[in-house]
């Protein structure tokens, strides 16, 4: 039988346990004293990274754990999962809400129980291929920029003793919307700092995680279709398991204002198309690569007569916003590289300029008023604020490909 997590664990983060293990167990005693008797909101908890951080701080027992999400059917099996679970521990106050974070409904949920000690958003569009018209950029912008100042307005009423919103590499650097938009997060959450203590996690891709291409490839092989991957984008991998601890740990260790990333060498990305033959492999396929999508389909035709020549379609990346390496710092920040073994820490942010987060917020506010808006304005905004912003166009998305 096929085994995800093992092949995960030899195929792609070559790693038998957890890169943060040591970590977890040198700082128990702190994470018991965070989490022990707290009352825990996680907004988003449905997903790949939001379940992953549950399961990573249950075990220090929190007194209430409320999981928000619009996920309904992410949420039933995220608890079918959980108390399906040997030696999982599960407070008496857990209670799981089908809604959007930024309703009304949310906020009368959130005032009528106090609000919280810890919370964590997880809420989020995360793909490049969410900037494939102005629409979804505007989705993306009000879910990641937009709503999440919503909640960080609702904060100050109710300050939590920690704050913790999950941002991405593609925030260092960006040359997709939806990195731009992280890193715009990330100020937003910072300029909020002076009000309870907020932290934030820059990692690697999660193997598999929902929606991701890794996992389209199981999708793909269940129906017997041609895979199609990039030859040329190398990423660096986390576990699912790895993924909800760096996420704890930064959210419990973190001081204000601190971004965490894994400690991670070059040599450890990874290309997809090496993880897609390793997979077809693992599933007794031998790969048979195509010079196209057309042609791969067509032969995937074979596959349901019994072939064990599996189609591909594997070439260069030509799509907007993609980025062909992965970083999780800039030149201008300042790093520590030894406070922990596994993780590294983006250190001394300086305090958010607040009046320059007004003008955006009033610039993307007043933009998004009007009827006709082109990709091409929402690019100019975020320029002037990210000055470095440099968005790689190419009018291609992602949604062109297999």
């Amino acid at each position: 039988m096929f085994d995800l997590n093992e092949f995960i664990s030899i195929n792609v983060t070559k790693r038998v346990t957890s890169m943060f293990s040591e970590d977890i167990q040198n700082n128990k005693e702190k994470l018991i004293e965070k989490i022990k008797n707290k009352t825990v909101l996680v907004i988003g908890g449905a997903g790949s990274i939001g379940s992953s951080y549950i399961k990573a701080i249950l075990p220090f027992k929190p007194k209430s754990l409320i999981v928000v999400d619009v996920n309904e059917n992410g949420l039933a099996e995220l608890t079918r999962d959980l108390r399906s679970t040997k030696g999982m521990y599960i407070p008496d106050d857990y209670v799981t809400y089908p809604m959007d974070f930024a309703s009304p409904t949310f906020a009368k949920m959130f005032k009528a129980r106090g609000g919280f000690d810890i919370v964590a958003n997880f809420s989020a569009h995360k793909h490049v291929r969410s900037e494939k018209d102005i629409y979804s950029i505007e989705a993306l912008i009000r879910n990641n920029v937009l709503n999440a100042k919503k909640l960080l307005d609702l904060l100050v009423v109710f300050p939590p003793e920690e704050y913790f919103c999950v941002s991405t590499d593609k925030a260092a650097n960006p040359v997709n919307i939806m990195g731009a938009s992280k890193r715009i997060m990330e100020d937003v959450i910072f300029a909020y700092s002076d009000k309870f203590p907020v932290k934030t996690a820059r990692f690697a891709n999660v193997a598999f995680s929902n929606g991701s291409l890794p996992a389209g490839f199981l999708e793909r092989i269940s129906k017997l279709q041609p895979l199609s991957a990039p030859s040329d984008v190398k990423r660096y991998f986390v576990s699912p398991e790895e993924s909800g601890q760096i996420c704890m740990l930064s959210c419990m260790l973190g001081a204000n204002r601190e971004i965490f990333f894994p400690k991670l060498e070059e040599e450890q990305m990874m290309t997809f198309d090496k993880i897609a033959t390793e997979l077809l492999k693992a599933y007794d396929y031998e790969v048979f690569e195509c010079d196209s999508d057309e042609e791969a389909i067509d032969k995937a035709i074979e596959l349901k007569l019994g072939s064990k020549k599996y189609p591909v379609h594997y070439s260069g990346s030509d799509t907007s916003g993609e980025k062909a390496y992965e970083e999780f710092y800039t030149d201008e920040e300042s790093v520590d590289m030894n406070r922990l073994s596994s993780l590294g820490i983006v250190i001394e942010k300086p305090l958010v300029d607040k009046q320059k987060v007004d003008i955006l917020f009033d610039e993307l506010n007043n933009v998004f008023l009007k009827e006709i808006v082109t990709k091409e304005e929402i690019v100019a905004i975020i320029s002037r604020y990210l000055p470095n912003f440099e968005h790689i166009e190419t009018g291609k998305s992602l949604d062109s490909k297999m």
